[in-house]
């Protein structure tokens, strides 16, 4: 199983104003009457399933090693080894490439992560790549990697570097393990903090115990904290199928543990529409499902309903301009227990 979602940009967002007066739905769901301006408060980047990659930037310039940074995000594994003289095949451009491990990881973790970053960190993005790799089947008998941010990036000896080559040296043949088996090892560019638990990131997911929400102490990213505003005219046509009438808003009804949207309502003048927080995220364009909404116009903002009873977002930073860089994706197969099938996540991006 594949899980797809990488760092998405916002530098189509406008803040434009819309001069119509809203329909109402309810007092108490519908936007405030003249409300021009849909505002997002928002946190990280990526899906915040496993290892954060700039919050492993943090622990390893707080001196903590590969291991315990893998240990961290991924709880209760140990490190293991990949089979002798495993290959991958990987899809790049039209053409099935069959690559060694070793090798296919010195071309992941240059793409992944900047070179110029604390050695125990790309230990550890060395690792997590692996052993995504090993546990991947993007296409099915046919291939197990895409070479793009569908599963992870991959730019052959071309992108090669002599510190990410030293990493992988380092770590050769190290794979992360739960129970005695490989680990699927979802990582991304920025937590905003938190990561989140699978089950409350990717809709269908169960539970899985080293895939749970911690705290990510040290992560202090580009996007840690980022603020969005748009008309409601531009996320009304952005959610277009979802709204029913006129666009009148958004409420959340549940959150994760970090705490990002898991399930909301796209409230419209003649209904509302269930929507799963991914979801949302991608229609509008978003960072991440870590993300809080309020409705702005004239006489002030006011903060759109929400059911989740999780506690506001802290006041964001202004959103940076032209961040570059993904997040990761998830891994696809070969893991402890079975995976839903059909959904898409994220697994590895190039940070910094």
């Amino acid at each position: 199983m594949q899980f797809v979602i990488r760092r998405i940009t916002l530098t189509g967002l406008a803040s434009l104003v819309l001069c119509a007066s809203a329909a109402e739905l309810s007092a108490a769901s519908a936007a405030p009457a003249g409300a021009s301006t849909l505002v997002i408060d928002g946190a990280g980047d990526g899906h915040g399933v496993g290892m954060s990659q700039d919050g492993a930037l943090g622990l390893a310039e707080h001196g903590w090693t590969y291991n315990a940074i893998l240990a961290h995000y991924y709880t209760g594994t140990a490190l293991g080894s990949a089979p002798a003289d495993t290959v991958v095949k990987v899809l790049v451009g039209s053409k099935v490439k069959k690559l060694p491990l070793e090798t296919y990881v010195r071309g992941v973790v240059s793409a992944e992560m900047s070179a110029s970053w604390p050695i125990a960190a790309l230990e550890a993005q060395a690792v997590a790549s692996r052993t995504y790799a090993i546990t991947s089947d993007a296409g099915g008998s046919k291939f197990d990697l895409y070479s793009d941010d569908r599963s992870q990036v991959y730019l052959g000896k071309t992108a090669e570097t002599s510190r990410t080559n030293s990493a992988v040296a380092a770590t050769a043949g190290q794979i992360v393990t739960y129970a005695g088996k490989p680990a699927v090892t979802y990582f991304f560019a920025g937590s905003g903090g938190q990561t989140e638990s699978v089950q409350n990131a990717f809709p269908g997911a169960e539970p899985e115990p080293w895939l749970v929400s911690v705290a990510d102490p040290y992560e202090a990213g580009p996007l840690r904290r980022w603020t969005a505003t748009m008309s409601f005219a531009s996320a009304g046509s952005r959610l277009s199928g979802l709204v029913k009438g006129a666009f009148t808003g958004i409420e959340v009804l549940k959150r994760g543990l970090s705490p990002r949207i898991v399930s909301a309502y796209v409230l419209g003048s003649k209904g509302r529409t269930l929507v799963s927080g991914p979801e949302l995220e991608a229609r509008l364009g978003l960072y991440s499902t870590w993300a809080y909404f309020s409705a702005k116009n004239a006489k002030g903002t006011r903060a759109e309903p929400d059911a989740s009873g999780q506690s506001p977002a802290p006041t964001p930073t202004a959103q940076p301009a032209n961040v570059g860089g993904t997040g990761g994706s998830a891994a696809t197969a070969g893991t402890p227990s079975g995976k839903p099938t059909g959904v898409n996540g994220q697994g590895g991006v190039p940070a910094g």
